[in-house]
């Protein structure tokens, strides 16, 4: 059987919700892999203008998705940058302190929380499929204290996630994205990408991969890992003479920022067990479609997750575990700008140029 199960899971974690600018609907289904290894968050009002929607794709356990899906938009509202109005660097800053916080006694201990499984000689943490809740209290105080105990040279998990994330304030639309999850809008009908898939072939994620001493074997980061950029994943981030985005892998976030304009309808952000089956395109004119009968959109997405599920586990494509979230703009934003990108990310993405919006491939 494998990473594979016998019949696949098809029972579906899905949840709305709305306030008065936005409405969501979510939907996530392991289906045939062997466990859930996806988490999800969505809050639409973070804080008094913010909404926040994330989603959290693990590989080689579940725990690192879980504890993004808890502690990331925490992590967020702490920043000083986030306070000053600054969501890209409170964001690209939140990304690479995940890695931090999960390591030495008090990640260890928080990761053990999350998970339900220990292996005690490697440290590898898994646990079962969650997602917080949106009624969790928000703090804004930073209280990760460093913690004296045995696991206190804890070097961080070795499984690790992808993590895309959109922070909507007033007009203003911010995607940071680290791993091949997919943020997509739909502006009258045609597909926009809001980041970049961050695989080991891309010539920016090469570069780096080959100066931190690292090598790419069949597409993947030293013949396992299939994507450049997670959080997590220690084992590829041990080169101390190197910063944490220069890393094999870095969790260092491409940060998209662009402002909502009348024309923008809705937004998805999903993990690429969909994209392995639908590109920007198709999977947005589905949705539209959809959109004419459905007017809940969690049901959107159920529909997405069950178009997209494989009869079988020949193929390989619609095998993975699905998670969507369609976010719909309910009324025309002020701003008549195009949505195109207003800053960049970092210096690595600056140096391969700004992603801006790209127009999806039919």
């Amino acid at each position: 059987m494998g990473i594979y199960l016998s019949t696949p899971k098809t029972e579906k974690l899905s949840e709305d919700g709305e306030n008065d600018s936005l409405r969501y609907g979510l939907s996530s289904m392991q289906g045939w892999r062997a466990s859930m290894e996806d988490a999800h968050a969505a809050y639409t009002d973070l804080d008094g203008s913010t909404s926040f929607f994330g989603v959290y794709d693990g590989h080689g356990g579940k725990v690192v998705a879980k504890f993004c899906a808890k502690f990331l938009h925490h992590q967020m509202l702490k920043s000083e940058a986030y306070s000053v109005g600054d969501i890209g660097t409170s964001l690209q800053q939140t990304f690479l302190r995940m890695d931090e916080m999960m390591r030495g006694q008090r990640g260890w201990r928080e990761l053990s929380i999350l998970g339900d499984k220990m292996n005690k000689f490697s440290g590898m943490i898994e646990g079962l499929i969650w997602s917080p809740r949106s009624n969790n209290g928000i703090s804004r105080a930073d209280d990760w204290a460093f913690e004296e105990g045995p696991h206190s040279d804890f070097a961080g998990p070795t499984s690790g996630s992808t993590a895309c994330v959109a922070v909507i304030r007033n007009n203003q639309l911010v995607v940071a994205n680290a791993g091949d999850s997919r943020c997509v809008i739909s502006r009258k009908g045609q597909a926009y990408n809001l980041s970049r898939d961050h695989k080991p072939d891309l010539e920016i994620e090469k570069e780096r991969i080959l100066k931190a001493g690292g090598f790419i074997h069949a597409g993947r980061i030293n013949g396992s890992l299939n994507l450049a950029r997670a959080i997590g994943d220690m084992e590829f981030k041990q080169n101390k003479f190197l910063p944490a985005e220069k890393q094999v892998v870095t969790a260092n976030p491409d940060i998209n920022t662009v402002e909502l304009c009348d024309e923008d309808e809705f937004m998805v952000l999903a993990c690429d067990g969909i994209w392995d089956c639908l590109s920007s395109q198709q999977l947005v004119d589905f949705v539209h479609e959809q959109l004419r009968s459905e007017t809940k959109l969690s049901t959107v997405c159920e529909k997405v997750l069950d178009r997209c599920l494989a009869p079988s586990t020949a193929g390989g494509e619609g095998c993975d575990n699905m998670t969507m979230i369609l976010v719909q703009f309910k009324k025309p934003a002020q701003s008549s700008a195009p949505a195109e990108e207003q800053s960049s990310s970092n210096e690595e993405a600056e140096a391969q140029g700004e992603l801006k919006l790209e127009k999806s491939e039919v």
